[in-house]
């Protein structure tokens, strides 16, 4: 069943996502949040929402990320929402980051093995390709972040880490290798 959910994550994702949310609400603003085990949270939603007037707002229309609800549950989940550099086990500080970028890969946007449990600010590194993994999933800072040393706040949360393995997720969100060699040469490299 595994297997053929994979094979066709990209829609299964998303509907699975939607049949989720409508077993605990027929509410359409409101999204289902299953961080911790065995409590089902109930978030507003953003969609349909009505917002201030004034005249420094405009209309706007946006893409929605189908199924990132359940990418992100799925990748927390399988890291035990716990970052997976520095252990941090806040669910609101937490991110489901993307090795190859959601943006630039909609065959990989929803495949675990595409996502890192990571902290926010671990997230916004990776992102910038500030930090990335080596080949042992290593973590490796970029000579980019260094050169903002010394800053205390940011070498305590990166120094201590260097040169350290992440802890793995369950066997079926193991970091896919091809997804990090990507992040390696491309978002690392561009900007290390």
């Amino acid at each position: 069943m595994w297997t053929e959910f994979q094979s066709d994550i990209n829609d299964l994702g998303p509907e699975s996502e939607q049949l989720l949310h409508d077993l605990f609400t027929t509410d359409e603003n409101r999204e289902v949040d299953f961080l911790e085990r065995d409590k089902v949270r109930l978030e507003p939603s953003t969609k349909g929402t009505t917002p201030p007037s004034g005249p420094t707002e405009a209309t706007a229309s946006v893409r929605v990320r189908r199924g990132q609800q359940f990418f992100r549950q799925t990748v927390l989940n399988a890291y035990g929402i716990r970052c997976c550099i520095s252990g941090i086990n806040v669910a609101r500080l937490l991110v489901a980051s993307h090795s190859k970028p959601w943006r630039d890969f909609p065959n990989e946007r929803l495949d675990p093995r595409n996502g890192l449990c990571l902290s926010s600010l671990h997230d916004a590194a990776f992102d910038a390709g500030l930090i990335t993994l080596d080949e042992k999933l290593n973590v490796v800072l970029s000579r980019r972040l260094k050169s903002y040393f010394p800053q205390s706040s940011l070498e305590q949360n990166f120094l201590p880490f260097e040169g350290k393995p992440i802890c793995l997720p369950e066997k079926l969100a193991e970091p896919d290798a091809g997804f990090l060699d990507y992040h390696r040469k491309v978002v690392f490299k561009r900007r290390s």
